[in-house]
């Protein structure tokens, strides 16, 4: 993390040496995709890229933001007592919403703060840096404040300022794994209840490869809202006959015996994924509680399909990236990771392995799709914290 020099930016822009220092990750879904908005498990994990912040409060109300990954945007200020959204502060309304929620669930927060903002995520990998820098945001406001505040009440504050501040209709699986991740350790996560598990995941000998895509996810969020209502109407036309509250109450068995209910083919492949895929997630916390790491990744490698042929919402790129990744030496699963249509995809890969399948796999996606793919090695890290500025060089 020695560059870009944070704290000499910090200066730069401020005028004065930053006080504070916090870091907040990224995430990946191992397994459990498209499940959370249907009531089933999702089994994500931090890793160790994410979101960093220097900060230091002020004498007076004011706020001022800054991110090295939009200099282009310079400072953005506002006050503590205009909080409301506003088009033109542009990425800085992520935070504004939190500190907005914070205040307003009671905690006092009466003086303003300089903060300078970098993240190594890469930008529109789907890695979900929007809940990075919400998590971000409330463990530096909790911190520099000194405000009692659980970090479950901070997880459901960042899904609420996507949901109402920014206007984006998600679940809660992104806040939750930058909020509550765990060095190597994945979340078995309950969406209907926010019951979860830490599960042991033990890569001594494999690495976790990000596949990035680099196609923008234009499709993502009209499809997504599409999936869903498809998935309401299969969950209002097997209420009719079922006494359950969301698909993820079904076992594959109940679903295989009362399938013919939902009279729209389309919409029953819909139905079939979000339940598969969630009995999938259960199998997957067994597999890696075992230590079977090849039956983990055929979970990984069905999920893959299952999205691809019953869900619909791969797309060519993805496809070719998951498909190439099977063909590999040393690959124990492959698998899109995030709404789909773009993004990215991951992949488990055996260390020694790693050089020649980002060769193979990179040199198959260019060839198919026309341009590069790009490759990250991921480590599964903490959930959000403050970090010591030694920390940040």
């Amino acid at each position: 993390m020695s560059n870009p020099n944070l704290s000499q930016a910090f200066k730069e822009y401020f005028g004065t040496a930053a006080e504070r220092a916090f870091f907040a990750p990224g995430r990946i879904n191992l397994i459990g995709e498209h499940t959370d908005y249907n009531g089933g498990h999702v089994f994500p994990c931090a890793i160790t890229m994410g979101t960093y912040a220097l900060a230091k409060k002020r004498d007076d109300r004011n706020i001022r933001f800054v991110s090295l990954n939009f200099k282009e945007k310079g400072v953005i200020e506002f006050t503590l007592d205009d909080l409301a959204y506003n088009k033109a502060h542009d990425w800085a309304n992520y935070p504004k919403g939190m500190l907005k929620y914070l205040k307003e669930a009671g905690h006092e927060i009466e003086q303003g703060f300089d903060c300078l903002v970098y993240g190594n995520i890469p930008n529109g990998a789907g890695l979900s840096s929007s809940a990075s820098i919400e998590l971000l945001t409330g463990v530096m406001l909790e911190k520099l404040f000194n405000l009692k505040v659980e970090r479950l009440d901070l997880v459901k504050l960042g899904q609420k300022t996507e949901n109402q501040f920014i206007g984006v209709n998600s679940g809660i699986m992104d806040q939750f794994a930058v909020g509550m991740g765990k060095k190597d350790a994945g979340i078995l996560l309950d969406c209907a209840t926010l019951a979860y598990e830490y599960a042991p995941i033990k890569l001594d000998h494999h690495k976790i490869l990000i596949m990035n895509t680099n196609k923008r996810r234009e499709l993502a969020d009209s499809k997504y809202n599409e999936r869903r209502a498809e998935c309401e109407s299969a969950l209002k036309q097997l209420q009719k006959k079922l006494d359950i509250e969301t698909l993820g109450d079904l076992t594959e068995e109940a679903f295989e015996k009362n399938k013919e209910i939902i009279d729209n083919e389309i919409v029953r492949k819909r139905a079939k994924h979000a339940v598969y895929e969630n009995a999938r997630t259960l199998k997957a916390l067994d597999a890696l509680k075992r230590g079977d790491l090849p039956a983990f990744g055929e979970l990984i490698n069905a999920s893959h399909r299952s999205l691809r042929d019953d869900y619909e919402v791969t797309g060519k790129e993805l496809d070719t990236l998951a498909e190439t990744a099977w063909k590999q030496e040393g690959v124990l699963g492959a698998r899109m990771t995030g709404a789909g249509f773009g993004g990215c995809a991951i992949a488990i890969v055996e260390n020694d392995k790693v050089d020649a399948f980002i060769k193979n796999v990179g040199d198959v996606y260019e060839k198919e799709i026309g341009y590069r793919a790009d490759f990250y090695t991921a480590s599964i890290g903490d959930g959000a914290k403050e970090m010591t500025m030694e920390e940040l060089v």
